[in-house]
């Protein structure tokens, strides 16, 4: 079992393969998981009647005031309750200027190949490796390696929607992966590899599932894309020895035999749209 509890690798890029597990830290010393959990709005109930300080017994309400409470008070604290985050990053920010910026989050395998790519895409601000999908709610790469927690390895892009749409990050994300392979990216087996849509809104839903209706009838591939589009649920940042990994380590072995082909593969198909 090669180290980070990684699947055996196969065939002349073994070794390679294996260097990912081994250039990291190891189990030993893996940083703690540095999970995100944005704070949630919390709706508060309105207290009952309180006699005199309400001027009015609550044995006394008049049925107007019963169904004032029932029609107005109530659909307010629902609409609170559904304006929680919980856990979700909102689609749509702004920064200190004022300038909006959406996120995206996807996954197609492992997530230092897709952090890489959109690195290098023009119009991405930032992007953050991470874990989504799962139940787990502190995952640990450990964990999420084992298959035993269903999170995917997924990327957060945060971008200019002036400068690149989300269907454009589509448009890559669906060239740069094999979305035909259920929980398997080449050597790379198991349901953390899973190709995923996590959606944060209805639009993105709509957008996500039109972008595979065309791909399958622009037979691109072979076999029917097995993508699953959910709503996106938690993102969890992943350790920070995962962030910008092909940034700071090109030279590993897994860098070189398997991200370095998928920026290459990029750059050539979308030259207009590299940063």
């Amino acid at each position: 079992m090669p180290p980070h509890g990684r699947r055996s690798r196969a065939g002349d890029l073994q070794s390679a393969f294996q260097r990912r597990g081994a250039d990291g830290p190891g189990i030993g010393h893996d940083p703690a998981a540095a999970s995100y959990f944005p704070q949630t709005v919390r709706g508060v109930l309105p207290r009952g009647d309180e006699g005199a300080d309400a001027g009015i017994r609550a044995d006394r309400v008049i049925p107007e005031e019963a169904i004032m409470r029932r029609t107005i008070i109530l659909p307010v604290l629902l609409l609170l309750a559904l304006g929680s985050t919980s856990g979700v990053e909102a689609m749509e920010q702004r920064d200190a200027s004022g300038k909006r910026w959406e996120t995206a989050v996807l996954g197609g395998g492992c997530f230092w190949c897709l952090e890489a790519v959109y690195e290098d895409m023009d119009g991405v601000r930032e992007v953050v490796s991470g874990y989504a999908g799962g139940d787990e709610p502190r995952p640990t790469y450990q964990e999420v390696c084992s298959g035993g927690t269903g999170h995917a390895e997924v990327v957060q892009v945060t971008f200019d929607p002036s400068v690149v749409t989300y269907r454009e990050l589509l448009d890559v994300f669906f060239r740069i992966h094999d979305p035909t392979t259920p929980n398997r990216q080449g050597a790379d087996v198991g349901p953390q590899y899973r190709s995923i849509i996590l959606t944060d809104g209805d639009a993105q839903r709509r957008i996500a599932e039109a972008a595979v209706r065309e791909e399958n009838a622009a037979d691109h591939w072979d076999d029917e894309l097995v993508t699953e589009i959910v709503p996106l649920q938690t993102f969890h940042r992943a350790e920070e020895y995962h962030q910008d990994y092909f940034r700071r380590n090109p030279g590993q072995g897994y860098c070189q035999a398997v991200v370095a082909p998928k920026l290459r593969k990029f750059r050539e198909t979308f030259p207009d749209k590299r940063r």
